[in-house]
């Protein structure tokens, strides 16, 4: 099995749900398929190396020895930067190569590509000049005519995809209470409505003597 990591996970994202490897290695080739898993190579491409990248790079690092760790092979490219704040790291090439050495030293009855993207149809077609039974795995309905006529069959993840858990989305921000007395710490209170302000009683003034002038001296 090859897997566009960029490319399946985006498609389980867009019906809100998060990836479970483990059942999704299970569901294609797992001990009730009836199939003898020969490997599982996960391609996926990193942010670039670059300061502003670090944090994202170092959590998807993370995320790439979470799945070595749990048997799958693991191929990654170091992104460049894009537009917008974005990067791209296109493993399709990575991706088709790997996929024609590995059917010629390992001979496999079956390759499936965990993809939705077009661009491995003409790579499907090599692997079936060899005998090779090839097997594409996407959601169907997002599936391109193209990459569906190449391959023998296509396995349609949407039903694996509603098992998976909902992705938790951060809690609505709550509206602020009305301000409050920052003395009381408690709402002014409300006067009725005929009821005046009673007027502030002004302070007498002061008598000073009258200043003499000169001539009064």
């Amino acid at each position: 099995m090859l897997v566009d990591e960029s490319n399946v996970g985006s498609s389980v994202r867009t019906v809100g749900r998060g990836l479970d490897w483990i059942k999704l290695r299970d569901f294609l080739a797992g001990p009730n398929t009836g199939r003898e898993l020969i490997e599982m190579v996960v391609y996926a491409g990193l942010p670039p190396a670059m300061p502003i990248w670090q944090e994202e790079r170092d959590k998807k690092n993370k995320f790439m020895q979470w799945l070595r760790s749990n048997g799958f092979m693991v191929v990654t490219k170091d992104g460049s930067p894009a537009e917008e704040g974005r990067y791209k790291a296109n493993v399709d090439v990575m991706m088709a190569i790997d996929a024609l050495e590995l059917s010629v030293e390992m001979q496999p009855d079956v390759v499936i590509l965990v993809t939705g993207d077009t661009d491995f149809a003409y790579l499907a077609i090599k692997l079936r000049r060899r005998g090779i039974r090839v097997e594409v795995a996407s959601v169907s309905q997002n599936l391109g005519n193209i990459l569906r006529s190449a391959a023998n069959e296509v396995i349609d993840l949407a039903p694996l995809f509603r098992t998976f858990e909902m992705i938790q989305e951060p809690a609505p921000a709550r509206a602020l209470p009305p301000r409050q007395n920052q003395q009381q710490g408690r709402p002014q209170p409300q006067r009725p409505p005929n009821q005046q302000r009673p007027q502030q009683q002004r302070r007498p003034r002061r008598a000073f003597p009258r200043r003499q002038s000169v001539t009064d001296r």
